[in-house]
């Protein structure tokens, strides 16, 4: 609720503040006057104020001293400091208390209504700023969409959709972000579409034009950095979307200088695949090939067990000689504090310390068992305050800050994202389908409707080992999650609203890169 357009103007010397009152009230203001402190209680006691001014020097009491009784009745009216005052010792008291400014007199109209102006009005003229460019710019988005992108144009354009979804999320504009959630669907077709199309000639034709895929992590972002800095903090933040990142810089950059990139994950986008593949610089089917071993025929879990092993064979192929490598997966806040005690000696050290933080995905995964997590997290905006929430006081930011005081870079990353599923859809597959929601592998696997998933017959095309003859793989689309006839319904109870990954949406693929300096060593 905004707050009304009324000040209380405690000062003594009211007479002398004739044109400032004027000018306010031909701004549309209301001003009252109360010349010592307990009038001002007493006026506010009665009626609520959109804010107050406050003289410093006050007969029989201080404004600061004002202030704790100011704040026991509205607590959350603004309070602005006028004083005659320039001693530091004043400024910094009201800096203390939390005022929301300090004025010096002599003051004129003009700087009184920039400050009375900004607090109540100040998140008004912001959304009204926000509407009129996300007006403008969803004009050309629209227009970008229709001119057959490239992969670095299909990249602008979602990097600047979830900016847009991270910063509408925090507004009231409840309309702008349904005509953003709606362009978003319409982006799910096409990005199908592009990804059908293209994929296959980019593993085919490596050497041609194509995206940074998950296996370019490490040789095109984190070997130059090792290079120029003999020692690396690698973080993998596992199922980490663009939008909760957008929501997450802004406690990175005083520590870091930031430099972003983004790449796009291999399919399907699930971890076994999409992580594997960065810290081998391997496509799944020839890590098979390179390590049959390590890499089974149905079990998920097991498929992860070697990511240190497959980082430290990567980094010895692109350096030519071994690279030390501390490796350190984090599912639990015990896990966390494990893991920040041994940071400090990591970072002394050359070579790469890499993290694994499996917080977010826990997030995803756990909602559609839990009612709690389900409720906390219950769209993208209530995903992305979790997250950021997790965030501030998580082991991954005091590992950070532990870079940043040690003057270490840092590569942080992420192997997905995710998407919000609501739509079901049905799929024929016999016994031997393996069970994930947004990406399947089976003998004479079909979508009921084929514009609900990518079929794939040649598995090795898409980078992946081939199987027993006749499986093949379906990718969902969209926001669609699998479901068999037989439990429609259970499905359809169980699964609807989940964040789901494995499939083909910008939200899954579309991922960042980013590099942070330490801004002490820059």
């Amino acid at each position: 609720m905004p707050r009304p357009k009324t000040i209380l103007w405690v000062d003594d010397e009211f007479e002398s503040l004739g044109a400032h009152v004027l000018f306010l009230k031909e701004h549309g203001y209301e001003v009252e006057q109360a010349a010592h402190g307990d009038d001002a209680i007493a006026l506010l006691q009665r009626r609520a104020y959109g804010l107050i001014l406050l003289d410093e020097q006050l007969p029989g009491r201080r404004g600061l001293d004002l202030v704790t009784e100011v704040r026991a009745i509205d607590p959350a009216v603004p309070v602005v400091m006028v004083t005659k005052s320039e001693e530091s010792t004043t400024m910094h008291e009201a800096i203390g208390i939390e005022l929301d400014d300090y004025l010096v007199k002599p003051v004129n109209p003009r700087q009184v209504l920039t400050v009375v102006t900004r607090l109540l009005e100040g998140d008004r003229i912001r959304q009204q700023r926000l509407a009129r460019d996300f007006v403008t710019r969803f004009r050309e988005l629209e227009q970008r969409r229709g001119s057959r992108p490239g992969w670095r144009e299909w990249m602008e354009l979602v990097v600047e959709v979830f900016q847009w979804e991270a910063r509408l999320g925090q507004s009231e504009e409840s309309g702008l972000q349904e005509a953003l959630r709606g362009f978003q669907v319409s982006l799910h077709d096409d990005f199908a579409a592009f990804i059908r199309e293209q994929y296959p000639g980019w593993l085919a034709h490596p050497d041609q034009d194509r995206p940074p895929l998950s296996v370019d992590v490490c040789g095109e972002f984190l070997m130059p950095l090792l290079e120029a800095h003999g020692r690396v903090m690698f973080v993998v933040v596992d199922c980490l979307r663009l939008d909760q990142w957008e929501l997450l810089k802004s406690h990175v950059t005083p520590l870091f200088d930031l430099e972003e990139s983004y790449y796009y994950s291999i399919f399907p986008t699930a971890t076994p695949f999409s992580r594997n593949a960065i810290f081998s610089g391997l496509f799944p089917m020839e890590i098979k090939a390179r390590h049959p071993d390590w890499w089974g025929e149905r079990d998920d879990e097991s498929l992860n067990a070697h990511e240190d092993a497959l980082l430290a064979e990567q980094l010895r192929d692109l350096a030519g000689r071994a690279v030390p490598v501390r490796y350190e997966k984090v599912a639990t806040a015990q896990e966390g504090e494990q893991v920040l005690r041994r940071i400090p000696g990591y970072l002394s050290q050359d070579g790469v310390t890499a993290l694994v933080f499996n917080f977010v995905d826990q997030l995803t995964h756990g909602r559609a068992e839990n009612a709690i997590l389900y409720e906390v997290a219950r769209d993208s905006a209530a995903l992305r305050s979790v997250t950021r929430t997790w965030f501030e006081d998580s082991a991954l930011f005091r590992a950070l800050r532990e870079a940043e005081r040690r003057s270490v870079p840092v590569l942080l990353t992420t192997d997905h994202g995710s998407i919000h599923c609501h739509t079901p859809a049905t799929v024929f597959a016999k016994r031997d389908a393996t069970a994930n929601l947004r990406y399947k592998f089976g003998e004479d696997l079909r979508a009921e409707k084929a514009s609900t998933a990518i079929l794939v017959d040649d598995l090795a095309a898409w980078g992946l080992p081939k199987g027993r003859l006749g499986v093949r793989m379906l990718l969902a689309t969209g926001d669609h999650f699998f479901v068999y006839p037989t439990k429609l319904r259970e499905y359809q109870a169980r699964y609807r609203g989940s964040f789901l990954h494995g499939g083909v949406t910008p939200e899954e693929v579309i991922l960042p890169v980013a590099l942070l300096t330490p801004r002490k060593a820059s």
